[in-house]
């Protein structure tokens, strides 16, 4: 009996003929990255179960394939193989190119390259991945595909912590099945640098120990290279006492003077160690942004020091088979350009009119301006400002070459807001691909340091928009994270607790406190009295709860959406078939802002009790709170220190953090928790 359905497949209506098989349904198969096209025709009598051979060609190695295909076979006869396999360079197809078809009974793959080859089988791995667990047969169906941007590169940041060796190694697999085929890993002092020893931590990888991680991730198709920030951001080298002569202000640990000598002799000797460690990158990140130098009274202008500085490190990186990429911010900042790009309400020609007031400022150093070096045009918010596209142009339209960087994460505290900041990722990859553009980077800053786990989506967003292009909306991609990431069972948006947990995030930030200062109370003076919020007075009841009426208002909201997500989230770790770690580390976060709103609703309930009985329960319950965070603190670290060290060497040396950064500001776990430890202890003191 022939049947004709309607299938809704990655974003896609399909129309397709399926005949009578041993189980007439075709399942949900949500691929991500989308491909550039799928056309499903029937079923095919094929389930992981009955895949048990391939066959390649003399001379070509079956690519790293993923535990559904780890015991198939190779065969010496092609009509003897279920997966027939070769690569054709003539193939019309970009680089990393495929196609995959699937008959009733046979799976057959032509790539490009050796990278196509083995994007194809992370495509198939994910269909079958869909089969099984459905258990359902593979579909017969046409697949072509192929990248829109040829380098898809994520920033690993580890500048804070490190997470634990092995979770690196997954992290690559999970890269790869995301078809991601790039990293730049931002070091600072987690090398043990052999050149420079005193400027490692002693929890610092080896120049072997990375050598190690990067030939696993080039198995994978994924080339690492090293961030080495240079010039400015150097607190890392400069806190240490053998450097401090390098400091272009001897009071800061910030940035490098680029007119000694011997800032250059620390600074490739940083480079020739990270090169060294990563063996297979072609490019070698030097930093750059975010500096004002002074070149101690040298009379030359900061633009002038910085191209000085730029030009040295642009041609080391040529002479050690490097391409230099520079975070291109400070020039444009010096020329009065730079606000242009994140205003997003100036119309072309208001833009025009800032760039013929300054552009001069650019062209008179236009021939110092190194040609051989990526200048990086960062922008987390703001992308499609005129005033963004005007910048990379200009590079472009003078011979240089450009790059964009997006973020999945800036400076959000526990977790990444804004959908995962997907509309911004999406805007500049859909740019980039529309302006031939080589490729984008995904920022991933671990200033605030939120578990990397939760960084998952906005990774897997920036998989699909700079591979395909914006071929779906965004419900539909995070309907295909949820079912590549746990299970088809949670592909439902009824699952979608991700979003809603943003706003008890934003709420938990502040609630403590006086202010948006969770990120000073380190540095401040008297931290209890002027950064944590007043506490009710018995002497006054009910004053309190006028005070912070709207807050509290927001807290009884809070609190019913974290009861909500928490329910959610047990559901999908009951039925989640994978990575029920990640679920484990959302949980933690939703408890952790769940018991914000609880204390302040106990602090109403002790301000507002009407007579002393009901003043003595409140109280009871209030002085309860600083047992059950230590049971909230002890399971959060739990669970986090599953995959993250936690805690910082005893002999580590903080810098002078500058921009406040959360995650360094203790050398214990304590900088996660400040904010509640002061909260509890004006309690404990006050009440």
């Amino acid at each position: 009996m022939k049947l004709v359905r309607l299938l809704i497949l990655s974003g896609f209506i399909v129309i397709f003929s399926s005949f009578q098989s041993p189980k007439d349904d075709q399942g949900s198969f949500k691929l991500l990255p989308v491909p550039q096209h799928f056309e499903i025709t029937g079923v095919s009598s094929l389930n992981y179960e009955n895949i048990l051979s391939y066959y390649l060609k003399e001379g070509i190695d079956l690519p790293k394939v993923g535990k559904l295909l780890q015991s198939i076979q190779s065969v010496k006869e092609e009509s003897n193989g279920h997966i027939i396999c070769r690569i054709d360079g003539s193939l019309d197809l970009p680089k990393e190119g495929y196609t995959l078809h699937i008959s009733k009974n046979k799976i057959n793959i032509i790539s490009k390259d050796k990278a196509g080859l083995f994007y194809a089988f992370m495509t198939l791995e994910q269909l079958l991945e869909d089969a099984s667990e459905q258990n359902v047969f593979l579909p017969q169906c046409n697949i072509k595909d192929f990248p829109l941007l040829s380098y898809r590169a994520i920033h690993l940041d580890v500048k804070h912590h490190l997470e634990k060796t092995d979770y690196y190694y997954k992290l690559f697999d999970k890269l790869a099945k995301y078809k991601i085929n790039a990293v730049l890993v931002e070091m600072e002092d987690k090398l043990k640098y052999k050149r420079q020893p005193e400027v490692g931590s002693a929890d610092a990888l080896s120049v072997e120990e990375w050598i190690k991680l990067s030939n696993y991730a080039k198995e994978r198709n994924i080339e690492i290279s090293p961030l080495i920030q240079g010039l400015g951001h150097v607190s890392f080298v400069l806190k240490h006492d053998k450097y401090k002569d390098l400091r272009d202000d001897p009071k800061s640990d910030w940035a490098f003077n680029p007119l000694d000598p011997k800032t250059y002799d620390v600074q490739f000797d940083l480079y020739l160690d990270a090169i060294e460690a990563t063996p297979h990158g072609k490019y070698l990140h030097i930093g750059g942004d975010e500096v004002h130098t002074t070149g101690r009274k040298s009379g030359k202008s900061a633009l002038e020091l910085q191209l000085i500085w730029l030009d040295k490190v642009c041609k080391f990186a040529e002479e050690h088979d490097r391409i230099p990429i520079f975070w291109d911010d400070m020039p444009l900042k010096q020329a009065g350009v730079y606000k242009a790009m994140f205003d997003e309400e100036l119309t072309e020609k208001e833009v025009d009119k800032i760039w013929e007031k300054n552009e001069y400022k650019l062209v008179e150093f236009l021939d110092q301006f190194p040609k051989n070096c990526i200048y990086m045009r960062w922008n987390y918010s703001s992308s499609q400002a005129i005033g963004n596209g005007k910048a990379m142009e200009w590079f472009r339209n003078n011979g240089m070459q450009v790059m964009g960087a997006t973020a999945g994460q800036t400076r959000w505290v526990l977790m990444p807001q804004n959908e995962s900041n997907m509309d911004n990722i999406k805007a500049f990859a859909v740019s980039s691909i529309k302006n031939g553009l080589n490729g984008l980077l995904l920022t991933l800053w671990d200033d605030d340091s939120p578990h990397f786990e939760l960084y998952n989506r906005g990774i897997i967003a920036f998989s699909e928009y700079t591979w395909a292009g914006d071929k779906r909306i965004k419900s539909e991609i995070k309907s295909a994270y949820r079912q590549r990431e746990f299970s088809s069972t949670l592909s439902d948006p009824d699952y979608a607790f991700i979003d809603q947990l943003e706003k008890p995030v934003a709420f938990w930030k502040n609630a403590f406190l006086k202010g948006n200062k969770r990120n000073h109370l380190q540095k401040m003076d008297n931290p209890l009295r002027k950064g944590i919020i007043d506490l009710p007075n018995k002497k006054n009841k009910g004053a309190w709860s006028d005070k912070y009426a709207k807050r509290l208002d927001q807290a009884v909201i809070i609190k019913q959406d974290c009861d909500a997500i928490r329910i959610k989230i047990n559901k999908m770790k009951s039925q989640a078939i994978r990575n029920s770690f990640t679920l484990e580390v959302y949980e933690q976060v939703n408890e952790m802002v769940g018991f914000t709103a609880k204390a302040l609703l106990i602090l109403k309930e002790y301000d507002s009790a009407s007579n002393k009985q009901e003043e003595i329960v409140a109280l009871h319950q209030v002085n309860l709170l600083s047992e059950e965070f230590k049971v909230l603190r002890k399971n959060l670290e739990t669970v986090y220190g599953k995959s993250r060290i936690l805690v910082k060497p005893n002999d580590y040396i903080l810098d002078q953090d500058h921009h406040a950064h959360l995650a360094n500001q203790t050398i214990s776990f304590d900088w996660q928790f400040y904010t509640e430890m002061l909260f509890l202890e004006k309690v404990k003191n006050e009440l």
